[in-house]
C-alpha cells in the first residue's frame, strides 16, 4: 500500500493485514483527497470475518494487501486491543461510513454501484440521489455475473466515468473483482462496501442505535438472518479468538 496522498495514519497489524488507524473524518479526507488528485485508491473494509477469511486464504490476504485497508466493527477493535494494546479512532464500517463520504466529501461524486439484486441496487441508487443530490448515480448493475464476464461489467462501469465504484459482492469475491480488475477500471476511488446497498434499499434493516452502541448488531444480524449468517457468527467468531490467540502466542515465542 503506498498513500501518496495529503494524508498519513498509523496501522494496527493483525496477522497479514496492516488497518489504517483513521478517524471517519480522515477516511472522508481520503477519499476526497483521491478524487481530487485523480490517484487511484481501493479501499477494503475489515470486520472479524474478513479477517479470518485472509487467516484462512493466503491468496485471499494477498489480495488484500493490495487495498487500503480500514477497520470495521467490535471484533477487530478486540482483536487490536488484544495484539497491540490499543483501540480503532472510530469505527469505519461501510454501512456508517459511505454515507458519512457522500454526506460530507465536499465536492460533487460520479458513483456507479455494482452488487446486490437488480431490484435492490436501483432502491440503494435512488436512496442515494434523493438523500445526498451533491452526487449523481451514473450506473448500476446487480452483483450475479460469472467472473468471466469481468472485461464486460468493466466496459460498462468505465462507460460512466465514475469517481466512486462502490462494490457490494461480500468477500472475497467484491475485493478480488477490484483487485484483479483494476487496470482495467476507469474509476478513480473503489470500495467494497458488503451489505450496503441492502440497507440502502431498506430490505434489511439495520440495528437501533443502542444495540449498535454496545457493539451487538451482529447478533441483531444473526437473529434477522440465522441461517445465512449462522456459520459466519456462532462458527466463525469462536475460531476468530482462537486465531487471535495463536498470533499472540506466535509474537511471543519470537
Amino acid at each position: 500500500m503506498d498513500l501518496n496522498l495529503p494524508i498519513r495514519a498509523g496501522t494496527t497489524v493483525i496477522g497479514p493485514l496492516s488497518i489504517l488507524r483513521m478517524k471517519s473524518e480522515e477516511a472522508v479526507q481520503l477519499v476526497r483527497s483521491s478524487v481530487q488528485l485523480r490517484y487511484p485508491l481501493e479501499i477494503a473494509i475489515c470486520n472479524a470475518h474478513t479477517t479470518l477469511t485472509a487467516l484462512d486464504d493466503p491468496a485471499f490476504a494477498k489480495t488484500l494487501q493490495q487495498m487500503t485497508l480500514l477497520n470495521d466493527g467490535i471484533g477487530i477493535d478486540l482483536a487490536s486491543r488484544f495484539l497491540n494494546g490499543k483501540e480503532f479512532p472510530d469505527n469505519l464500517n461501510g454501512t456508517d461510513l459511505i454515507p458519512d463520504i457522500l454526506a460530507n466529501v465536499g465536492i460533487p461524486l460520479r458513483i456507479f454501484l455494482l452488487g446486490a439484486s437488480e431490484h435492490r441496487v436501483k432502491l440503494a441508487s435512488e436512496h442515494i440521489e434523493a438523500t445526498y443530490p451533491l452526487h449523481e448515480v451514473v450506473g448500476y448493475r446487480n452483483g450475479y455475473f460469472d467472473m468471466d464476464r469481468s472485461a464486460t461489467i468493466c466496459d460498462e462501469i468505465n462507460r460512466t466515468r465514475p469517481d466512486l465504484l462502490l462494490v457490494g459482492m461480500g468477500n472475497p469475491r467484491q475485493e478480488n473483482f477490484i483487485v484483479q480488475n483494476r487496470p482495467q477500471l476507469d474509476a478513480t476511488v473503489a470500495i467494497g462496501v458488503g451489505a450496503l446497498f441492502d440497507f440502502m434499499s431498506g430490505s434489511v434493516i439495520r440495528a437501533p442505535k443502542a444495540v449498535q452502541a454496545v457493539g451487538l448488531e451482529w447478533l441483531f444480524r444473526l437473529l434477522q438472518e440465522p441461517r445465512r449468517l449462522f456459520r459466519r457468527y456462532v462458527v466463525g467468531i469462536p475460531r476468530f479468538f482462537i486465531a487471535l490467540m495463536k498470533l499472540k502466542r506466535t509474537r511471543s515465542d519470537r
